[in-house]
């Protein structure tokens, strides 16, 4: 959970997460949807999705045990090199290292690195290791982490009090405030979408569930599309419907406009009411679709964004 995500937005998640699944094999048996549902705004959901296939290879090839050889820990889904070396150093102590966003930072100023830290991440591992207390591999870890999190912060850190300033080429040179170097980034690139919110004779909604691999694969949602160029929100939404969906619908008025951010880019949601005329909806590209009544919405998991289109649902009935 704590991968791009900070603690204090994990804790709630966290312990709800806990309290759903307190075991590993609990959580390798529970249904994706009730996962997806717990991890529900939490973001990045092939997070969740790895999760869940990890504690099904532990049931399955560790007796439900979390390994400890670090080769075995690196197999598991979603579990990379610093998410290992934090497993492995803090429930068990063994001499692993760590180079999260915060670590890469310090390492970075002691070291006065003259590229951003993800140009030079052979060098950072290097640091790591080698600094790495071979006694003390827990504490030394998390007070790493902890070191970046509270004294060597991204914007005026606070060096008076660190610990390591002594042997800081940053604080020496006095260059602690330009370091680590900052890669450019081009601007996020926006999107534009047509979502519809359709509604048949009996009263009920129309969602569908998006393919497992993917951005949000797994959720549910509303169905829609990009707005090509030169199209109306209205002729786009006819027309992702009748490909995504194999039936013809009759748009209506505006619903609401969401405007959201992910990792890589920003999205405008343009949602509007719709009613179905024709046909019987087919999941063309996608793995399942439903109609629901607007009470069960609350039950399936959705993304962060179709969130505000349910509320202003609720909100109208």
């Amino acid at each position: 959970m704590l991968q791009q995500t900070q603690v204090k937005t994990v804790i709630p998640y966290f312990e709800r997460w806990l309290q759903a699944f307190p075991t590993i094999a609990a959580l390798a048996t529970a249904d994706l949807q009730q996962v997806l549902k717990v991890w529900q705004g939490l973001g990045y959901y092939a997070r969740a999705r790895n999760l869940h296939r990890a504690a099904q290879e532990i049931l399955q090839h560790h007796q439900g045990i979390f390994p400890t050889e670090l080769e075995a820990v690196l197999a598991l889904p979603g579990i990379g090199r610093t998410t290992a070396g934090g497993i492995l150093s803090a429930a068990y102590n063994q001499r692993v290292p760590i180079l999260d966003g915060n670590v890469k930072r310090v390492l970075a100023r002691v070291v006065a690195l003259e590229t951003a830290p993800n140009r030079t991440i052979a060098r950072l591992w290097q640091a790591s290791t080698v600094l790495l207390d071979p006694d003390n591999p827990r504490d030394f870890n998390q007070a790493l982490m902890d070191l970046g999190a509270t004294v060597c912060t991204p914007k005026h850190p606070a060096c008076l009090i660190c610990p390591w300033k002594e042997y800081c080429r940053a604080h020496t040179l006095n260059m602690q405030d330009e370091l680590p170097v900052s890669e450019t980034r081009p601007p996020l690139p926006r999107k534009s979408i047509g979502v519809g919110v359709i509604w048949n004779a009996a009263g009920e909604i129309l969602i569908d569930r998006r393919r497992p691999e993917g951005l949000l694969g797994g959720l549910w949602e509303f169905p829609g599309g990009k707005i090509e160029p030169g199209e109306t929100v209205e002729e786009c939404i006819q027309r992702e419907i009748r490909e995504e969906l194999g039936i013809e619908i009759a748009v209506g008025d505006r619903l609401i406009t969401i405007n959201h951010t992910y990792s890589h880019f920003h999205v405008t949601l343009h949602v509007h009411h719709c009613h179905h005329l024709s046909g019987e909806p087919q999941p063309i590209e996608s793995d399942e679709v439903r109609w629901v009544q607007v009470t069960e919405l609350e039950k399936f998991p959705f993304p962060k964004a179709n969130i505000h289109i349910i509320n202003a649902l609720l909100a109208g009935e």
